[in-house]
């Protein structure tokens, strides 16, 4: 199995990955999600990820369901923090790159765990943060917000991308974009019972929500419609980070997995 480098690109800090300014062009407008909408068009270049690859990692949030969103203050929590969810039962898991030496962490982190826990990347907010992520490793991206760019980039490529998306209007634009799920921030109000109502309006979406989760409630979304769940501070709760209460952070993810699993797979729409 070839070994994860970081590439220079992949080195920068945080900051400069953030700074990075996209310059990409736009993806033909005739790209789109499904056959509903046109025939995909494929790019060939370092970040193209096999049809394969892309079903893989769609198959593992169908039958995970649960991933662990971590944000840390420090470097030197985020590691800690991070094995402390695996620990407790999550088996895909997202580093964010608010985090500092996050993409460093992350590589680390798929070194490590390399086919036993998928390894994202989230706050990617343009097409060179894209690059940035997948260059440390990242198998899937995330995003706050719906760029369209961030979204055609990744789907020309294979690459699963979970934008963020907060009205109906915005969770079906990301899915003509190319979507394959669609992150529901921040928490909305009616919270399952927003993603019962519009999953059933919107039966082709395949949402995520990440606000409005916690340690009790990742069932109740599940079993309302939500295709996969999010946990961030419910899981990492930022007092327990700040004390270094790692076994309390397990605990958190063991709660959340044991509301998770009775729900069973999620039957994917393809």
């Amino acid at each position: 199995r070839p070994r994860i480098m970081l590439s220079r690109f992949a080195a920068r800090t945080v900051g400069q990955v953030g700074a990075a300014t996209a310059r990409h062009a736009r993806a033909p407008a005739a790209f789109a999600a499904s056959s509903t909408f046109g025939s995909r068009s494929m790019a060939t270049d370092k970040y193209t990820k096999t049809a394969e690859d892309r079903e893989r990692v769609l198959d593992t949030f169908a039958l995970k369901r649960a991933c662990a969103v971590l944000r840390t203050p420090t470097s030197e929590a985020c590691p800690k923090a991070m094995q402390a969810s695996i620990d407790g039962g999550f088996e895909i898991v997202e580093f964010t790159l608010t985090t500092p030496d996050c993409l460093q962490h992350m590589a680390d982190f798929r070194a490590k765990h390399d086919g036993k826990v998928m390894i994202g990347c989230g706050t990617a907010m343009n097409v060179d943060d894209v690059k940035a992520c997948l260059d440390a490793g990242a198998e899937f991206i995330v995003a706050p917000v719906l760029v369209e760019e961030v979204v055609r980039f990744c789907a020309e490529r294979n690459v699963v991308i979970i934008p963020g998306c907060n009205t109906p209007t915005e969770l079906y634009q990301a899915y003509t974009y190319g979507a394959p799920i669609q992150k529901l921030f921040p928490g909305v109000a009616g919270g399952a019972n927003f993603v019962k109502a519009v999953s059933a309006a919107l039966p082709m979406l395949n949402i995520n929500p990440t606000s409005g989760v916690d340690l009790d409630n990742a069932g109740e979304f599940l079993q309302s419609g939500a295709a996969s769940v999010g946990l961030v501070a419910p899981l990492f709760d930022p007092a327990l980070i700040a004390k270094g209460d790692w076994d309390a952070i397990t605990a958190n993810a063991q709660k959340v997995i044991g509301n998770v699993k009775p729900v069973g797979p999620y039957k994917r729409k393809k």
